[in-house]
């Protein structure tokens, strides 16, 4: 189906590519050293809400990232408590710059739920050292895969970086979701490079 063809998008909605990556053995490339000096990576054994909201809305607010701003602080403490979720947090001169989660929920698989790097801080190659960190961890518990998603909201330089760390892309699909700027979940001047619809 051509662009022209594709049914018109609903008011209040996105039109989305999301593409999913996964890695089916760990790398054998060991941890790339620090790019930066006063660099470090911390395990954050027990978040706040506030903490995390914090880097979720800082990190995702230019990709439009909305899923996480839905739920109620008490549906994400207790993402954030469970055994089986990892937060780790990239701090650059003891400020926190950017974070992966780890995601065990599912037996023999780890998703790299969210992961990011704040936007003031990108183009530093600190996205990479901070990757190749949460998958060296993800496949210390053995998993059969380690899996990670993307679309067409996201940084352009997402993909390109997923594929240089070992994924690779196993599911390309269209999706249409809610705008969460509409939702007013987001200021509506973010992403002016995505049109709000209607």
């Amino acid at each position: 189906m051509t662009a022209a063809e594709r049914p018109a998008v609903p008011a209040g909605k996105l039109r989305v590519e999301v593409t999913s990556l996964e890695m089916r053995q760990a790398p054998s490339v060991p941890l790339p050293e620090p790019p930066e000096a006063d660099l470090r990576i911390d395990r954050a054994e027990t978040p706040t809400v506030p903490f995390y909201r914090f880097l979720y809305n800082t990190i995702g607010e230019p990709w439009l990232w909305g899923d996480r701003r839905k739920l109620s602080d008490d549906e994400i403490r207790a993402i954030l408590q469970h055994p089986l979720v990892e937060l780790h947090v990239l701090y650059l001169g003891g400020e926190p710059v950017g974070y992966a989660e780890l995601d065990r929920r599912v037996a023999g698989d780890i998703e790299v739920a969210y992961f990011g790097i704040r936007p003031e801080f990108t183009g530093r190659r600190l996205g990479t050292y901070l990757l190749s960190h949460a998958i060296q961890r993800a496949w210390t518990f053995r998993p059969d895969r380690v899996w990670i998603h993307t679309c067409t909201l996201d940084h352009p330089a997402a993909l390109p970086l997923y594929r240089r760390s070992g994924f690779e892309p196993y599911q390309t699909v269209e999706q249409i979701q809610d705008d969460p700027r509409v939702l007013g979940l987001i200021p509506r001047h973010i992403a002016p490079q995505h049109p709000i619809v209607g």
